[in-house]
């Protein structure tokens, strides 16, 4: 004899129904709260000055939809930066193993750096290892706001050698040059370097004193090409050529080739 078969009931249409509301009915009661900042704003978050969503207030951070606030060490204050700890130190406290401010350690004879974030040495001190020792200045010199030198540098007229300040030797017809790369002096106008002096120059006829450091001290007259004897005699530019920009030397016109005085047809 065979058993009887066992039904089981199936809920209707109209059950299905509530149930699926009810399960939606409980999802809307819950608060929503997105990760990127949409969505019902929870504790601690603000609207934005612009377009729409939420952020966390200054001293919170988002995490898992919920604004929590961040850890602060002491002498530090919150950056409200959505990256790093979100912390910084106070002026004259720096940060350490990004965990906690410790002030600044500044040596005598040195102030807090007007950043906050470093010191540097009083005037007449200069920086050795981690301290601030005197500038020793010598004669004939004056301190300087020069972190990188010595602090200090010669007055008008002497040099620095080995830590002295030596007068500087100028000869006769010569000037200071106040410069602190190259020579110490040069020669007046009308006057060559020689050897350590300074000569007048002696100008040929068709030439005229020439300014530049280097070279005779004189130049010829433009059209006027220099001779093998320092003289200004010989007219520069001839048939098919033309003179050049300083105007003491010729170039041979185009179509035409450079020979021995002269200028030939020809590349």
């Amino acid at each position: 004899m065979n058993p009887s078969p066992v039904f089981f009931p199936v809920p209707g249409r109209a059950a299905l129904a509530a149930a699926v509301l009810a399960i939606g009915t409980a999802s809307m009661a819950a608060p929503v709260c997105a990760q990127d900042g949409t969505g019902t704003p929870p504790e601690h978050a603000q609207k934005r000055s612009y377009g729409s969503g939420w952020d966390c207030e200054i001293g919170y951070r988002l995490q898992e939809g919920a604004c929590l606030a961040i850890p602060l060490p002491d002498h530090a204050y919150a950056t409200g930066r959505s990256y790093g700890t979100g912390w910084a130190c106070l002026r004259g406290f720096e940060e350490v193993a990004r965990e906690r401010c410790e002030p600044i350690a500044i040596p005598k004879h040195a102030f807090l750096h007007s950043s906050g974030y470093g010191w540097q040495c009083e005037r007449g001190y200069k920086i050795e290892r981690e301290a601030c020792v005197e500038i020793t200045l010598p004669e004939h010199a004056y301190l300087v706001d020069d972190a990188t030198g010595p602090g200090w540098i010669c007055e008008r007229g002497f040099k620095a050698e080995k830590n002295v300040c030596l007068p500087i030797v100028v000869p006769e017809n010569g000037y200071l040059t106040n410069s602190a790369y190259g020579p110490d002096w040069a020669c007046e106008r009308g006057y060559v370097e020689t050897q350590g002096r300074c000569e007048a120059v002696t100008v040929p006829a068709n030439a005229v004193l020439d300014p530049r450091d280097y070279g005779p001290g004189w130049r010829c007259l433009r059209g006027v090409c220099r001779s093998e004897r320092n003289m200004c005699r010989n007219r520069c530019a001839g048939a098919q050529a033309h003179l050049d920009r300083e105007g003491n030397a010729w170039r041979c016109d185009s179509g035409f080739h450079a020979t021995k005085g002269g200028c030939a047809p020809g590349e």
